[in-house]
Protein backbone atom coordinates (compact mmCIF):
# COMPACT_ATOMS: atom_id res chain seq x y z
CA UNK A 1 0.00 0.00 0.00
CA UNK A 2 1.02 3.62 -0.45
CA UNK A 3 1.68 6.05 2.29
CA UNK A 4 -1.48 7.66 3.11
CA UNK A 5 -2.57 11.47 2.03
CA UNK A 6 -1.56 12.78 5.35
CA UNK A 7 1.84 10.54 5.95
CA UNK A 8 2.88 11.59 2.49
CA UNK A 9 3.65 15.25 4.04
CA UNK A 10 5.21 13.67 7.33
CA UNK A 11 7.70 12.22 4.99
CA UNK A 12 7.95 15.89 3.08
CA UNK A 13 8.74 17.07 6.51
CA UNK A 14 11.53 14.32 6.78
CA UNK A 15 12.72 15.40 3.47
CA UNK A 16 13.07 18.92 4.42
CA UNK A 17 14.61 18.44 7.85
CA UNK A 18 17.53 16.10 5.96
CA UNK A 19 18.12 19.00 3.28
CA UNK A 20 18.18 21.79 6.73
CA UNK A 21 20.61 19.77 7.74
CA UNK A 22 22.84 19.76 4.41
CA UNK A 23 22.04 23.76 4.68
CA UNK A 24 23.13 24.22 8.49
CA UNK A 25 26.29 22.30 8.07
CA UNK A 26 27.04 23.37 4.35
CA UNK A 27 27.63 26.89 5.98
CA UNK A 28 28.61 26.39 8.91
CA UNK A 29 32.41 27.33 7.87
CA UNK A 30 31.57 30.47 6.62
CA UNK A 31 30.87 32.88 9.35
CA UNK A 32 33.61 30.30 11.85
CA UNK A 33 36.72 32.02 9.13
CA UNK A 34 38.74 34.07 10.85
CA UNK A 35 38.55 31.75 14.04
CA UNK A 36 39.32 28.89 12.52
CA UNK A 37 42.07 30.30 10.19
CA UNK A 38 43.87 32.45 13.08
CA UNK A 39 43.92 28.88 15.48
CA UNK A 40 44.77 26.26 13.15
CA UNK A 41 47.53 29.18 11.26
CA UNK A 42 45.40 28.54 8.09
CA UNK A 43 45.87 31.28 4.91
CA UNK A 44 43.39 32.61 2.72
CA UNK A 45 43.95 30.54 0.17
CA UNK A 46 44.19 27.01 1.87
CA UNK A 47 40.50 28.11 3.56
CA UNK A 48 39.39 28.65 -0.09
CA UNK A 49 40.51 25.33 -0.88
CA UNK A 50 39.03 23.78 2.48
CA UNK A 51 35.41 25.43 1.64
CA UNK A 52 35.45 23.89 -1.78
CA UNK A 53 36.64 20.61 -1.41
CA UNK A 54 33.62 19.14 -0.76
CA UNK A 55 32.23 20.36 -4.27
CA UNK A 56 35.25 18.72 -5.73
CA UNK A 57 33.94 15.32 -3.82
CA UNK A 58 30.64 15.78 -4.58
CA UNK A 59 30.94 15.37 -8.60
CA UNK A 60 32.78 12.01 -8.50
CA UNK A 61 30.47 10.54 -5.86
CA UNK A 62 26.92 11.51 -6.86
CA UNK A 63 26.52 9.18 -9.81
CA UNK A 64 27.64 5.85 -7.40
CA UNK A 65 25.75 7.67 -4.28
CA UNK A 66 22.40 7.77 -6.89
CA UNK A 67 22.80 4.31 -7.77
CA UNK A 68 23.37 3.51 -4.25
CA UNK A 69 20.53 5.37 -3.65
CA UNK A 70 18.37 3.02 -6.04
CA UNK A 71 19.99 -0.39 -4.67
CA UNK A 72 19.60 0.16 -0.90
CA UNK A 73 16.10 2.16 -1.16
CA UNK A 74 15.65 5.87 -0.18
CA UNK A 75 15.12 5.04 4.11
CA UNK A 76 17.89 3.58 4.95
CA UNK A 77 20.16 5.60 2.04
CA UNK A 78 19.64 8.80 3.30
CA UNK A 79 19.98 7.94 6.74
CA UNK A 80 23.62 7.01 5.55
CA UNK A 81 23.86 10.30 3.91
CA UNK A 82 22.77 12.48 6.74
CA UNK A 83 24.94 10.63 9.45
CA UNK A 84 28.15 10.90 6.80
CA UNK A 85 26.88 14.87 6.97
CA UNK A 86 26.71 14.52 10.75
CA UNK A 87 30.32 13.35 10.60
CA UNK A 88 31.41 15.86 8.76
CA UNK A 89 30.81 18.30 10.92
CA UNK A 90 31.71 16.27 14.16
CA UNK A 91 35.10 15.56 12.41
CA UNK A 92 35.83 19.50 11.72
CA UNK A 93 35.27 20.47 15.37
CA UNK A 94 38.12 17.74 16.07
CA UNK A 95 40.58 19.34 13.58
CA UNK A 96 43.75 20.91 14.47
CA UNK A 97 45.75 21.52 11.09
CA UNK A 98 44.94 21.76 7.83
CA UNK A 99 44.65 18.63 6.76
CA UNK A 100 42.60 17.25 9.26
CA UNK A 101 39.91 20.06 8.18
CA UNK A 102 40.13 19.40 4.74
CA UNK A 103 39.32 15.98 5.02
CA UNK A 104 36.15 16.57 7.54
CA UNK A 105 34.94 18.86 4.70
CA UNK A 106 35.38 16.49 1.86
CA UNK A 107 33.56 14.15 3.68
CA UNK A 108 30.60 16.04 3.69
CA UNK A 109 31.26 15.53 -0.52
CA UNK A 110 30.11 11.53 0.38
CA UNK A 111 26.64 12.35 2.31
CA UNK A 112 25.34 15.41 0.22
CA UNK A 113 24.78 13.70 -2.86
CA UNK A 114 23.06 10.96 -1.09
CA UNK A 115 20.26 13.50 0.56
CA UNK A 116 20.23 15.62 -3.12
CA UNK A 117 19.79 11.99 -5.37
CA UNK A 118 17.27 11.23 -2.26
CA UNK A 119 14.73 14.03 -2.07
CA UNK A 120 13.60 14.15 -5.73
CA UNK A 121 13.47 10.24 -5.61
CA UNK A 122 11.06 10.40 -2.62
CA UNK A 123 9.10 13.25 -3.79
CA UNK A 124 8.67 11.64 -7.27
CA UNK A 125 7.46 8.24 -5.32
CA UNK A 126 4.99 10.02 -3.50
CA UNK A 127 3.39 13.28 -5.27
CA UNK A 128 1.72 13.56 -8.72
CA UNK A 129 1.03 16.24 -10.83
CA UNK A 130 0.84 20.31 -9.38
CA UNK A 131 1.31 18.70 -5.51
CA UNK A 132 5.37 16.91 -7.06
CA UNK A 133 6.30 20.75 -7.68
CA UNK A 134 5.01 21.99 -4.79
CA UNK A 135 6.24 19.71 -2.73
CA UNK A 136 9.88 19.85 -4.38
CA UNK A 137 9.88 23.50 -3.28
CA UNK A 138 8.94 22.76 -0.05
CA UNK A 139 12.06 21.07 0.30
CA UNK A 140 14.35 23.40 -1.28
CA UNK A 141 13.04 26.10 1.05
CA UNK A 142 15.41 23.83 4.02
CA UNK A 143 19.25 24.35 2.78
CA UNK A 144 18.34 27.98 2.76
CA UNK A 145 16.57 28.31 5.97
CA UNK A 146 19.46 25.95 7.23
CA UNK A 147 22.27 28.56 6.23
CA UNK A 148 20.10 31.42 7.35
CA UNK A 149 20.57 30.10 10.65
CA UNK A 150 24.25 29.21 10.27
CA UNK A 151 24.75 32.87 8.81
CA UNK A 152 22.95 34.14 11.83
CA UNK A 153 22.81 32.75 14.94
CA UNK A 154 26.87 32.03 15.10
CA UNK A 155 28.14 35.35 16.40
CA UNK A 156 24.97 37.06 17.99
CA UNK A 157 24.02 33.95 19.81
CA UNK A 158 25.98 30.86 19.84
CA UNK A 159 29.29 31.30 20.09
CA UNK A 160 28.62 33.97 22.82
CA UNK A 161 26.70 30.90 24.32
CA UNK A 162 29.91 28.77 24.05
CA UNK A 163 32.40 31.06 25.66
CA UNK A 164 33.69 31.60 22.21
CA UNK A 165 34.64 27.84 21.95
CA UNK A 166 33.85 27.05 17.52
CA UNK A 167 34.30 23.31 18.29
CA UNK A 168 31.33 22.80 20.78
CA UNK A 169 29.10 25.14 18.41
CA UNK A 170 30.24 22.41 15.49
CA UNK A 171 29.75 19.55 17.71
CA UNK A 172 25.94 21.59 18.16
CA UNK A 173 25.14 21.11 14.18
CA UNK A 174 26.15 17.59 14.29
CA UNK A 175 24.08 16.43 17.19
CA UNK A 176 20.91 18.68 15.80
CA UNK A 177 21.66 16.80 12.14
CA UNK A 178 21.26 13.07 13.57
CA UNK A 179 18.86 13.95 15.06
CA UNK A 180 17.14 15.14 12.07
CA UNK A 181 18.11 12.09 10.54
CA UNK A 182 16.50 10.02 13.42
CA UNK A 183 12.94 11.94 12.94
CA UNK A 184 13.35 10.67 9.13
CA UNK A 185 13.76 7.10 9.85
CA UNK A 186 11.32 6.92 12.20
CA UNK A 187 8.86 8.75 9.53
CA UNK A 188 9.96 6.61 7.01
CA UNK A 189 9.31 3.13 9.30
CA UNK A 190 6.28 4.31 9.61
CA UNK A 191 5.28 4.32 6.02
CA UNK A 192 7.91 3.34 3.25
CA UNK A 193 9.19 5.86 1.04
CA UNK A 194 9.84 3.29 -1.49
CA UNK A 195 6.53 2.76 -2.30
CA UNK A 196 5.34 3.91 -5.77
CA UNK A 197 1.90 5.35 -6.03
CA UNK A 198 -1.06 3.90 -7.77
CA UNK A 199 -0.48 5.21 -10.93
CA UNK A 200 2.54 4.81 -12.26
CA UNK A 201 4.69 6.02 -15.53
CA UNK A 202 4.27 3.69 -18.75
CA UNK A 203 7.98 3.51 -18.62
CA UNK A 204 8.39 1.89 -15.19
CA UNK A 205 6.42 -0.81 -16.27
CA UNK A 206 9.26 -2.61 -17.76
CA UNK A 207 11.91 -3.74 -15.70
CA UNK A 208 15.24 -1.16 -15.11
CA UNK A 209 18.13 -2.35 -17.90
CA UNK A 210 21.56 -0.70 -18.59
CA UNK A 211 23.31 1.65 -16.72
CA UNK A 212 24.63 5.66 -17.17
CA UNK A 213 24.82 5.16 -20.90
CA UNK A 214 20.96 3.98 -21.13
CA UNK A 215 20.45 7.38 -19.44
CA UNK A 216 22.50 9.27 -21.43
CA UNK A 217 21.05 7.82 -24.16
CA UNK A 218 17.28 8.60 -23.27
CA UNK A 219 16.33 11.98 -25.59
CA UNK A 220 16.67 15.47 -23.09
CA UNK A 221 18.76 13.84 -20.75
CA UNK A 222 22.41 15.24 -22.39
CA UNK A 223 20.26 18.93 -22.88
CA UNK A 224 19.28 18.71 -18.86
CA UNK A 225 22.63 17.90 -17.84
CA UNK A 226 23.98 21.20 -20.18
CA UNK A 227 21.24 23.15 -18.50
CA UNK A 228 22.24 21.87 -14.73
CA UNK A 229 25.77 22.67 -15.37
CA UNK A 230 24.99 26.82 -16.50
CA UNK A 231 22.21 26.68 -13.66
CA UNK A 232 24.79 26.18 -11.19
CA UNK A 233 27.31 28.20 -13.02
CA UNK A 234 24.76 31.42 -12.09
CA UNK A 235 23.80 30.16 -8.50
CA UNK A 236 26.94 28.97 -6.87
CA UNK A 237 29.29 31.80 -8.94
CA UNK A 238 26.80 34.82 -7.43
CA UNK A 239 25.83 33.19 -3.93
CA UNK A 240 29.89 33.02 -3.39
CA UNK A 241 30.95 36.68 -4.37
CA UNK A 242 27.45 38.67 -4.20
CA UNK A 243 28.38 40.62 -0.89
CA UNK A 244 32.10 41.44 -2.51
CA UNK A 245 30.31 42.50 -5.55
CA UNK A 246 27.99 44.68 -3.84
CA UNK A 247 30.88 46.34 -1.82
CA UNK A 248 32.45 46.72 -5.31
CA UNK A 249 29.72 48.61 -6.32
CA UNK A 250 30.07 51.34 -3.54
CA UNK A 251 27.51 49.59 -0.71
CA UNK A 252 29.56 49.43 3.09
CA UNK A 253 30.05 46.34 4.43
CA UNK A 254 26.89 46.27 6.36
CA UNK A 255 24.34 47.28 3.33
CA UNK A 256 25.97 44.77 1.33
CA UNK A 257 25.04 41.78 3.73
CA UNK A 258 21.49 43.09 3.98
CA UNK A 259 21.42 43.30 0.11
CA UNK A 260 22.46 40.22 -0.36
CA UNK A 261 20.06 38.76 1.83
CA UNK A 262 17.51 40.04 -0.59
CA UNK A 263 17.60 37.06 -3.19
CA UNK A 264 17.16 34.72 -0.18
CA UNK A 265 14.08 35.91 1.33
CA UNK A 266 12.76 36.36 -2.05
CA UNK A 267 13.97 32.90 -3.12
CA UNK A 268 12.39 31.10 -0.48
CA UNK A 269 8.72 32.51 -1.64
CA UNK A 270 9.52 31.38 -4.64
CA UNK A 271 10.37 27.90 -3.99
CA UNK A 272 6.91 27.12 -2.70
CA UNK A 273 5.31 28.86 -5.82
CA UNK A 274 6.41 28.34 -9.29
CA UNK A 275 7.62 24.50 -8.97
CA UNK A 276 3.81 24.13 -8.18
CA UNK A 277 2.73 26.32 -11.48
CA UNK A 278 5.03 24.09 -13.81
CA UNK A 279 3.11 21.40 -14.48
CA UNK A 280 4.07 19.24 -17.59
CA UNK A 281 2.08 21.82 -20.10
CA UNK A 282 3.37 25.08 -18.71
CA UNK A 283 7.36 23.50 -17.76
CA UNK A 284 9.35 24.93 -20.54
CA UNK A 285 7.81 28.05 -20.21
CA UNK A 286 8.22 28.88 -16.99
CA UNK A 287 12.14 28.13 -17.14
CA UNK A 288 12.17 30.32 -20.49
CA UNK A 289 10.72 32.90 -18.12
CA UNK A 290 13.46 31.82 -15.14
CA UNK A 291 16.38 31.96 -17.87
CA UNK A 292 15.02 35.65 -18.84
CA UNK A 293 14.79 36.89 -15.46
CA UNK A 294 18.50 35.25 -14.65
CA UNK A 295 19.81 36.92 -18.17
CA UNK A 296 18.69 40.79 -16.86
CA UNK A 297 19.60 40.06 -13.35
CA UNK A 298 23.15 39.44 -14.28
CA UNK A 299 22.70 42.78 -16.14
CA UNK A 300 21.18 44.71 -13.51
CA UNK A 301 23.45 43.73 -10.98
CA UNK A 302 26.30 46.13 -12.95
CA UNK A 303 24.39 49.10 -11.89
CA UNK A 304 24.56 50.85 -8.95
CA UNK A 305 21.40 52.35 -8.92
CA UNK A 306 19.58 51.53 -6.24
CA UNK A 307 16.06 50.76 -7.94
CA UNK A 308 17.90 48.65 -10.65
CA UNK A 309 19.72 47.06 -8.11
CA UNK A 310 17.45 45.97 -6.20
CA UNK A 311 15.32 44.72 -9.29
CA UNK A 312 18.54 42.51 -10.39
CA UNK A 313 18.43 40.84 -6.85
CA UNK A 314 14.86 40.52 -7.05
CA UNK A 315 15.25 38.66 -10.43
CA UNK A 316 18.22 36.71 -9.12
CA UNK A 317 15.95 35.54 -6.36
CA UNK A 318 13.56 34.50 -8.27
CA UNK A 319 15.78 32.17 -10.70
CA UNK A 320 17.70 30.49 -8.42
CA UNK A 321 14.86 29.31 -6.54
CA UNK A 322 13.15 27.21 -9.29
CA UNK A 323 15.50 26.94 -11.72
CA UNK A 324 17.06 24.00 -10.35
CA UNK A 325 14.01 22.56 -8.73
CA UNK A 326 12.06 23.12 -12.22
CA UNK A 327 15.27 21.34 -14.14
CA UNK A 328 15.06 18.43 -11.65
CA UNK A 329 11.29 17.91 -12.40
CA UNK A 330 11.76 18.05 -16.33
CA UNK A 331 14.45 15.41 -15.46
CA UNK A 332 12.70 13.11 -13.68
CA UNK A 333 9.77 13.06 -15.73
CA UNK A 334 11.04 12.47 -19.35
CA UNK A 335 9.72 9.47 -20.70
CA UNK A 336 12.24 6.20 -19.85
CA UNK A 337 13.34 7.54 -16.58
CA UNK A 338 11.06 6.01 -14.13
CA UNK A 339 10.66 5.72 -10.67
CA UNK A 340 13.62 2.80 -10.83
CA UNK A 341 16.08 5.11 -12.21
CA UNK A 342 15.29 8.26 -10.06
CA UNK A 343 18.24 7.97 -8.05
CA UNK A 344 20.73 7.64 -10.68
CA UNK A 345 19.54 10.17 -12.94
CA UNK A 346 19.43 12.52 -10.33
CA UNK A 347 23.01 11.52 -9.30
CA UNK A 348 24.15 12.41 -12.55
CA UNK A 349 22.40 15.64 -12.42
CA UNK A 350 24.52 16.75 -9.53
CA UNK A 351 27.43 15.38 -10.61
CA UNK A 352 27.21 17.33 -14.41
CA UNK A 353 25.54 20.57 -12.37
CA UNK A 354 28.52 20.97 -9.31
CA UNK A 355 31.19 21.17 -12.53
CA UNK A 356 29.20 24.25 -12.95
CA UNK A 357 29.43 24.83 -9.21
CA UNK A 358 33.00 24.78 -9.12
CA UNK A 359 33.26 26.90 -12.41
CA UNK A 360 31.13 29.53 -11.35
CA UNK A 361 32.80 31.05 -8.20
CA UNK A 362 36.27 30.16 -9.82
CA UNK A 363 35.36 31.79 -13.33
CA UNK A 364 33.87 35.18 -11.67
CA UNK A 365 37.04 35.10 -9.23
CA UNK A 366 39.28 34.78 -12.58
CA UNK A 367 37.57 37.41 -13.92
CA UNK A 368 37.50 39.65 -11.15
CA UNK A 369 41.33 39.32 -11.07
CA UNK A 370 41.70 40.02 -14.87
CA UNK A 371 40.01 42.96 -15.03
CA UNK A 372 39.59 44.62 -12.14
CA UNK A 373 35.91 44.01 -11.61
CA UNK A 374 33.06 41.75 -11.69
CA UNK A 375 31.59 43.08 -15.38
CA UNK A 376 33.35 40.78 -17.57
CA UNK A 377 32.01 37.88 -15.15
CA UNK A 378 28.58 38.93 -14.87
CA UNK A 379 28.40 39.32 -19.15
CA UNK A 380 29.72 35.64 -19.27
CA UNK A 381 26.75 34.83 -17.15
CA UNK A 382 24.02 36.48 -19.48
CA UNK A 383 26.23 34.51 -22.46
CA UNK A 384 25.34 31.35 -20.40
CA UNK A 385 21.33 32.34 -19.17
CA UNK A 386 21.09 33.56 -23.12
CA UNK A 387 22.10 29.57 -24.17
CA UNK A 388 20.33 28.25 -21.30
CA UNK A 389 17.38 29.66 -23.22
CA UNK A 390 17.56 28.28 -26.42
CA UNK A 391 18.26 24.71 -24.84
CA UNK A 392 14.75 25.29 -23.33
CA UNK A 393 13.40 25.86 -26.42
CA UNK A 394 15.38 22.63 -27.92
CA UNK A 395 13.78 20.10 -25.20
CA UNK A 396 10.36 21.78 -25.89
CA UNK A 397 10.62 20.61 -29.55
CA UNK A 398 11.86 17.09 -28.25
CA UNK A 399 8.94 16.94 -25.81
CA UNK A 400 6.80 18.06 -28.86
CA UNK A 401 7.75 15.01 -30.64
CA UNK A 402 7.71 12.12 -27.69
CA UNK A 403 3.98 13.55 -26.98
CA UNK A 404 2.98 13.40 -30.86
CA UNK A 405 4.94 9.63 -31.11
CA UNK A 406 2.91 8.49 -28.35
CA UNK A 407 0.21 9.43 -29.26
CA UNK A 408 0.60 7.68 -32.63
CA UNK A 409 1.46 4.27 -31.00
CA UNK A 410 -2.10 4.88 -28.81
CA UNK A 411 -4.30 5.52 -32.23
Amino acid sequence: MSPTNSHRWWLLFGVWLLYSAFGLVAASLAPLVSIVESELNISHTRMGSIMGAWQLVYIFAAIPCGLLLDRLGARWALLLGVMLIAASALARSFAVDYWGLLFAVMLFGLGGPIVSSGAPKVITTLFEGSDRGFAMGVYMTGPALGGVVALTLTHSVLLPLFDGDWRKLLQLWAALTVGFGLIWFGLASLGPPDQEPAERDASDSQPSKGGLGDLLRIPGVPLVLCMSIGVFMFNHGLNNWLPELLRAGGKSIVAAGNWAALPTVVGIFGSLLIPRLATPERRFGILLWLCASATVASLLLQTTNNYSLGMGLLLQGIARSSMMTVLILTLVELPGIGQRRVGAASGLFFSAAEVGGVMGPLGLGAMYELTGGFSAGLYALTAVMVGLSLIVIRLRRLATVSTADAESEIK
